[in-house]
């Protein structure tokens, strides 16, 4: 008897936990489905929303997922991660889908992406990830351990529009093309990390800051 034909949602599952098992980034099955199921609702909403110029889902799995966990090495578990201008989420609801010890808030003031990110949360029933729609600059009353950017601004502007979130200690990661070397006191660049993401014939770079004196 033949086997049935996998859903193409089991499919797409299977290729994200073979990549992310190639890039030493192992996940559980079900954090594999539900970071399947969050990019076939992107690709959903990208029809009517133009969420993102990425039209194609298995595109989708490789610039936003792959690109997303290709940070999780630097990731530390069971901390306050804060993604600032997430759009659709990303990385932050993509690392809170792969740890679930990881306490995630999104901060973005678009409207149809925070909406989009919301129905995500709710339909995915995600428990680790708050959404904060606003300017980051307007955002008081809470400190972060890591502060996160994928797509927001130059690196000096993440910096400082992001210093009131900041703890003495606390670590800015900006993802970027090309690494940047024009950023000055009070903060200083700990270490700057190329990314190998499968598929992505494409420069990638983790350049990760904190402030003077911290430890």
């Amino acid at each position: 008897m033949a086997m049935p034909t996998p859903a193409p949602r089991a499919v797409l599952a299977e290729q994200i936990a073979a990549d992310m098992a190639q890039m030493q980034q192992p996940v559980q099955p079900e954090a594999a489905e539900r970071i399947a199921a969050y990019l076939q609702l992107l690709a959903k909403w990208n029809r009517a929303y133009n969420l993102t110029a990425v039209r194609a889902i298995q595109d989708m799995r490789v610039r936003h997922v792959l690109d997303s966990v290709a940070v999780r090495p630097w990731i530390k578990s069971g901390q306050r991660l804060v993604d600032v201008g997430s759009g659709p989420g990303l990385p932050g609801i993509i690392l809170a889908l792969a740890d679930d010890a990881l306490d995630v808030t999104l901060i973005d003031a678009n409207l149809k992406m925070t909406r989009f990110a919301e129905a995500a949360v709710r339909e995915l029933a995600i428990k680790n990830v708050t959404i904060v729609r606003g300017r980051v600059e307007t955002v008081i009353g809470a400190q972060y351990d890591q502060i996160i950017s994928r797509a927001f601004a130059s690196t000096a502007d993440f910096l400082t529009l992001t210093e009131h979130l900041a703890s003495p200690n606390s670590m800015w990661l900006a993802m970027k093309g090309r690494p940047d070397e024009s950023v000055q006191s009070p903060f200083i660049c700990r270490a700057t990390h190329a990314l190998i993401i499968p598929g992505l014939d494409a420069q990638r770079h983790l350049q990760i800051y904190q402030k003077e004196g911290a430890s």
